[in-house]
């Protein structure tokens, strides 16, 4: 995440917060997000100097208004005038983790070399909801390289308890002999 997403990204989450719309607009920058990335031209033509300024926001206004809350349309048309409508994947991950922070929600990414069960699925997050005393936001991956064992990703740390680590580790404990 860039400076400029974090500091647009926050001051976006806190007008929202004062008007107690978070979640709707979460929501919405989502969407936003895997819309632009279906639409990788959309964002081009947005982010083109060479087509006025004035242009380019009116082409967001009438694209997204009344779709979105006015505020979301009023901040990716703030990006077109500023430029730096490539920078709104990082704003929506800042807003995102806000949003988390302030909602006491961790996101967790497990890889495993099969799906979950319904009952695995709820053991982890039950653990590690009582490890972090926060509700868990969970995605799973299945990467059948991890062979057995599970890949935990959270809060910026990675717990890797796969059969593939520990044959790593038996492995170099071989080699120190």
């Amino acid at each position: 995440m860039t400076e400029f997403g974090r500091e647009y990204g926050d001051g976006l989450y806190a007008l929202c917060a004062e008007e107690r719309i978070t979640e709707d607009v979460l929501a919405q920058l989502a969407e936003l997000k895997i819309l632009f990335r279906q639409n990788p031209d959309f964002i081009r033509l947005l982010s083109n100097m060479s087509i006025p300024k004035a242009e380019r926001v009116s082409v967001a206004d009438q694209a997204l208004q009344g779709q979105v809350h006015p505020y979301v349309l009023n901040f990716v048309k703030l990006l077109v005038e500023r430029g730096a409508v490539y920078e709104f994947e990082s704003c929506e991950s800042a807003y995102r983790e806000s949003y988390q922070a302030d909602h006491q929600i961790a996101e967790a990414v497990v890889t495993t070399a099969k799906p979950l069960s319904s009952d695995q699925r709820r053991k982890l997050i039950d653990k590690l909801r009582r490890m972090t005393g926060k509700e868990i936001q969970l995605k799973e991956n299945t990467d059948p390289s991890v062979l057995g064992g599970v890949l935990l990703e959270m809060d910026g740390r990675r717990y890797d308890n796969t059969i593939r680590h520990r044959l790593g580790d038996i492995r170099q404990a071989i080699k120190a002999d």
